[in-house]
């Protein structure tokens, strides 16, 4: 616990593993086995580790079930991480901000970069890859994929897999998240990114393909539509 500034209030179980530099505040709760990282930013009241919530109560026996969170994260107050029980890990990456009351059931991994938005709820299973954006309230179905550098519309319910560089807004077309091809510096790629959104071509760029052939493999693991 070197190097890390937990406040009096908050409670560390016996079984999380801290890096340094990260900032517990008050009435957090990090509990059962966790691993995470150095230089993040908890709480309060956050609650990280609780048990799945999940009808079924599924155990696998993995050998090292556990929560692993990585660096550089913000995790706001009354925000919610779960332990998996139908996989082995759940999953924060690197430099996600995860806002106020966001809910992130059992087996969720969150990819680097991603931005979780308050009061959003991600349930069991789901994969936000790296760079996908989750706007206010929006409820994410089991099993769902969201594809990186996507963009999920306020209050939506999404039941099918995003498009990465798309944005999904209930009762409209899928259109192309120009606003993160600008930030994140795919302005090169535009065409391509272009047509693969909107007309299903694949792109020929290996950085872009990459990141659709990481895509595509969750979406077959899990056997969901695509919007």
């Amino acid at each position: 616990m070197e190097n890390n500034i937990i406040h009096p209030t908050a409670i560390v179980g016996k079984d999380v593993e801290l890096g340094y530099g990260n900032v517990i505040l008050p009435y957090t709760i990090i509990e059962g086995k966790v691993r995470i990282g150095s230089g993040n930013r908890i709480g309060p009241h956050a609650v990280i580790g609780c048990p799945a919530t999940d009808t079924k109560h599924v155990d696998f026996g993995y050998d090292d079930p556990c929560v692993i969170i990585g660096n550089d994260n913000e995790i706001r107050e009354f925000s919610l991480i779960e332990q998996p029980c139908y996989e082995e890990r759940t999953v924060i990456g690197n430099g996600v901000f995860i806002m106020q009351g966001v809910h992130v059931s059992h087996d969720v991994h969150v990819q680097d970069k991603v931005v979780l938005t308050n009061s959003s709820v991600l349930a069991g299973l789901v994969k936000v890859l790296e760079g996908a954006n989750i706007a206010m309230a929006c409820t994410i179905n089991q099993y769902t994929v969201i594809g990186q550098y996507s963009i999920v519309a306020t209050n939506s319910a999404c039941m099918k897999n995003v498009r990465p560089f798309s944005r999904y807004i209930p009762g409209k077309p899928v259109s192309v998240n120009r606003y993160a091809i600008e930030k994140y510096g795919f302005q090169g790629f535009q065409g391509e990114i272009e047509e693969y959104v909107l007309k299903n071509i694949t792109p020929n760029s290996p950085e872009i393909k990459r990141l659709i052939d990481e895509f595509d493999t969750w979406v077959a693991k899990y056997g969901h539509q695509t919007y």
